[in-house]
């Protein structure tokens, strides 16, 4: 698989088997993306894998969080307003769900409430002392998790909805005090048989984004 065949093959998975990932596996994705460049090989990123009985209290905590109506206070915050294009492309991806999931959609909320049901998460965290240029890094490092999964066979979706309750996540992951959680990674085998996985969101033309000054 060339990276050009990677980057057209991947998508955001929203719905995964329960099939558990091989240790191997994820060892594979992460060793590889361990190589991704850093500012000055700082290498800020700072990883916690939950599985199997971890991850089932982390998810069960989120639901009754949900139930209780809990306010989320993810580490890293979403923006509190988005500028124009933004919200056009927002408004794209819900055009293209509705074209390319049909009624299947209609599980969005719940499945992203459920973690997709993933058999893991890959949580990603760095020091507090590092300021916004270190999320460069960790957006590097992101990437790279999911290429490789791909390669591998695995499907990937990182997502706030997995950050939103950092008190459950420090308790069940026991994260250190100095670190600030800054994006989880949901991981595992893509379930075919869910057509909210047809999606193929669209992407601007290049004119729209890219500025040749010669």
């Amino acid at each position: 698989m060339t990276v050009r065949e990677s980057l057209y093959s991947r998508h955001s998975t929203r719905a995964f088997l329960s099939t558990p990932v091989e240790r191997a596996k994820l060892d594979a994705v992460l060793e590889a993306a361990a190589r991704t460049p850093s500012w000055a090989n700082t290498q800020p990123w700072d990883v916690f894998v939950a599985t199997g009985a971890t991850l089932e209290r982390i998810r069960q905590a989120y639901a009754d969080k949900y139930a209780q109506k809990t306010e989320a206070s993810p580490e890293t915050p979403r923006p509190a307003q988005w500028p124009e294009s933004s919200k056009k492309n927002q408004a794209v991806l819900h055009a293209d769900m509705e074209r390319d999931c049909g009624e299947a959609r209609s599980q969005f909320g719940a499945l992203n409430q459920a973690f997709f049901n993933a058999p893991a998460v890959i949580y990603i965290a760095m020091d507090k002392m590092l300021s916004e240029w270190s999320l460069y890094d960790i957006g590097a490092y992101t990437q790279s998790i999911m290429l490789m999964a791909d390669e591998l066979g695995l499907a990937t979706i990182p997502a706030i909805t997995l950050m939103l309750f950092p008190d459950v996540l420090r308790r069940e992951l026991k994260i250190p005090d100095h670190l600030k959680l800054t994006i989880g990674i949901a991981i595992g085998y893509v379930d075919k048989g869910n057509g909210i996985n047809n999606l193929v969101s669209s992407r601007k033309p290049l004119d729209e984004t890219v500025r040749y000054l010669d």
